[in-house]
């Protein structure tokens, strides 16, 4: 079996979100870093591989690729654990993944990247202050999702809660407030008591 390939920025939560279920499963990889602060996912080369320019990106066999992280997470979950297999189950991790790239993500991402990557949060001020709002409804969403449960979907542990904890877990480094959020904090926890759970700063390689 060929070794997978991931492409990767370290500190993107999208690329964190393959590395923590690529651990998880224990399958072996090969990260290859692509700095995006360099533009390097603009070369002739990566546009070859992705003609999106994003990061991550997973070779899964020579020159056969597959983009969009919440698709990689359904790729590489098949058959394991971490995907339920009944039917409705497996539509509600769905559900969350597509929450996650549509209500979470867009408002937690951005303004992490300018404050604690790009560290320009006056620049951004304007569009900080706009995203915020919708960012907040989005995580006070979850906390009363959570209130009653464990994990997102079925009572365990799946991809649902490895794609929503990228972000949500270093909401903090865009400005957001999580004490507000009991439940997300407690659920947070659980995320890191998982069997080898990575943190978003390992650079893992097998």
């Amino acid at each position: 079996m060929e070794t997978l390939r991931l492409y990767d920025f370290l500190p993107s939560g999208n690329g964190y979100k393959i590395r923590l279920l690529l651990s998880q499963i224990g399958m072996p990889f090969e990260r290859v870093e692509v700095n995006i602060l360099k533009n390097e996912t603009r070369t002739p080369e990566f546009l070859s591989k992705n003609p999106n320019g994003k990061i991550p990106l997973l070779e899964v066999k020579p020159d056969k690729y597959l983009a969009e992280s919440n698709a990689i997470l359904v790729y590489l979950s098949e058959g394991t654990e971490f995907l339920p297999y009944d039917r409705f189950l497996r539509a509600q991790v769905m559900q969350w993944l597509f929450f996650e790239q549509c209500s979470l993500k867009p408002f937690i991402e951005p303004l992490r990247f300018w404050i604690s990557i790009l560290g320009k949060a006056e620049e951004y001020k304007e569009a900080i202050e706009q995203k915020r709002e919708s960012g907040y409804a989005a995580l006070k969403l979850m906390e009363n999702h959570l209130q009653s449960r464990n994990f997102f979907v079925g009572e365990r542990y799946t991809i649902a809660d490895i794609a929503l904890f990228a972000y949500t877990h270093v909401a903090d480094e865009g400005g957001y407030d999580l004490k507000q959020f009991p439940a997300i904090q407690a659920w947070i926890e659980r995320v890191k008591a998982q069997p080898r759970y990575i943190s978003i700063k390992e650079e893992l390689q097998h």
